[in-house]
C-alpha cells in the first residue's frame, strides 16, 4: 500500500473512532489530518526562530545578530555537527508529546510530524542528507509503549523528504533511567554506554539526520552520533520536534 493510501486509510479510521473535535480543548473542530489539534490551540505553539545557538539550536530572546555557541555546548563534547528543533517544548507541545509517548495517543502523530516536516524538510534538502536514523528505544521499553515515537516521526519525515530511513543502524542495549529529572552530567553518564551500532555496520561517509522527539541537553543524541561516526558516518546532524529551554 502506498504512503498516501496508508495516510488516507488512517485518517478515515481515526475519523470513524474520534469525533472531529480538538483533543486538547474539547471545544473547537479539528480533523484527523490536523492531529486533532484546533487552530486556537495551534496558535499557542512557539516555533524556534533565530537567534539560536549554532550548535544545539537553543533559542534566545534579544537582538543577537552574529553566530554564537551557548555555554552548554562549550562545556560538552557534543558529537553531532548541529541540532535543530521545530518548536519550543512548552504548553501545548509538551502535553501532546507526553500523551503521544506515554498514553499512546497516536491521533496526535500528524500534528507532531507536521511540525517536524515543515521545519526540517527544506533544511535536509538543502544539506543533501543521505539517510534518516531514529534514536532507538530499549526493546523492553518499546514493548511497554508498543511503538517508538522517534521511529514513527522519522518515517513521516522520510516519506515527506524522500530521504531513506534506516531504523536498524542503532541499537539501545542498556535500559537507562529516564533523563527527565537528571542533571546535565548525570544525563551524559546515563547514556554513555547505552547505544551500539548494528553488528557489522560499516558506513562510507554518509551524512546522517538523527531524529528524536525532544532535545534537552543533547546527551542522548550525542551518544548516538558518536556511535554512527565510529561506524563511518561522515556527518551527523540532529532534528527534533521540540527543544527544551
Amino acid at each position: 500500500m502506498k504512503p498516501t493510501a496508508i495516510a488516507s486509510w488512517t485518517e478515515s479510521a481515526l475519523g470513524f473512532i474520534y469525533p472531529a473535535f480538538c483533543q486538547l480543548c474539547d471545544t473547537l473542530r479539528a480533523t484527523a489530518a490536523e492531529g486533532y489539534v484546533c487552530t486556537a490551540c495551534f496558535k499557542r505553539v512557539r516555533f524556534v526562530k533565530p537567534p539560536f545557538c549554532e550548535r544545539c539550536g537553543l533559542p534566545f530572546d534579544g537582538e543577537i545578530t552574529t553566530a554564537f555557541e551557548c555555554s552548554n555546548c562549550r562545556e560538552m563534547d557534543l558529537q553531532f555537527s548541529a541540532a535543530r528543533s521545530a518548536v519550543v517544548a512548552k504548553d501545548v507541545v509538551l502535553e501532546v508529546i507526553h500523551r503521544y509517548k506515554y498514553h499512546r495517543a497516536i491521533w496526535f502523530e500528524p500534528f507532531l510530524a507536521g511540525l517536524l516536516i515543515t521545519a526540517a524538510t527544506p533544511e535536509i534538502s538543502k544539506a543533501t542528507r543521505d539517510v534518516i536514523v531514529p534514536v532507538p528505544l530499549h526493546p523492553t521499553k518499546e514493548r511497554e509503549r508498543e511503538f517508538n515515537q522517534a521511529t514513527q516521526l522519522a518515517r513521516c519525515l522520510s516519506i515527506a523528504s524522500g530521504v531513506v530511513m534506516q531504523d536498524g543502524w542503532l541499537r539501545r542495549v542498556q535500559p537507562t533511567r529516564t533523563q527527565t529529572l537528571l542533571t546535565r552530567a548525570e544525563r551524559a553518564e546515563n547514556v554513555r554506554h547505552a547505544f551500539e551500532a548494528a553488528p557489522g555496520l560499516k558506513l562510507n561517509g554518509e551524512r546522517v539526520v538523527l531524529i528524536d522527539d525532544v532535545f534537552t541537553t543533547g546527551a542522548t543524541t550525542s551518544a548516538c552520533a558518536r556511535i554512527l561516526k565510529r561506524a563511518g558516518a561522515g556527518d551527523v546532524c540532529v532534528w527534533t520536534v521540540a527543544r527544551g529551554v
